[in-house]
């Protein structure tokens, strides 16, 4: 069964905090800057988000009528097997899958073997997104 990886909402709906696709990449926005109507056209939304696999920063420009790709991210509940440099050993709390993940600078020296984790999973990555449940 193959699930939907995308999903499509009206930039008018997009919210900082929310999800968004920008160059293919799943984006967190952190900004929004809406211009005002011109004489010839529609109101345009500036829309920054910051990677949540790579840390980029991201900007996309669009017409506040237009509709934007949205990713859908699933959160999972996993627990570190090991840790190695900067990247853990994790296993998911569902399927007992066992994978490694980069581990992010702001996570760095606070994993463990046995600490139970949120994992973020969109368009076939993967990310820590917090620790404990």
């Amino acid at each position: 069964m193959v699930e939907e990886e995308i999903q499509f909402a009206s930039m008018k709906d997009v919210k900082v905090g929310r999800f968004v696709l920008i160059e293919g990449v799943a984006c967190k926005v952190v900004a929004i800057d809406v211009s005002a109507p011109g004489k010839h056209g529609s109101a345009k939304m500036r829309v920054t988000g910051i990677g949540i696999f790579d840390g980029q920063k991201k900007t996309l420009l669009k017409p506040g009528d237009a509709d934007v790709e949205v990713p859908v991210i699933k959160k999972k509940k996993a627990q570190v097997v090991s840790v190695s440099g900067n990247s853990a050993q994790i296993m998911d709390s569902e399927t007992f899958e066992v994978y490694e993940i980069p581990i992010a600078e702001e996570f760095a020296g606070k994993l463990s073997a046995g600490i139970e984790v949120e994992i973020m999973e969109a368009m076939g990555r993967r990310a820590l997104s917090k620790i404990g449940g």
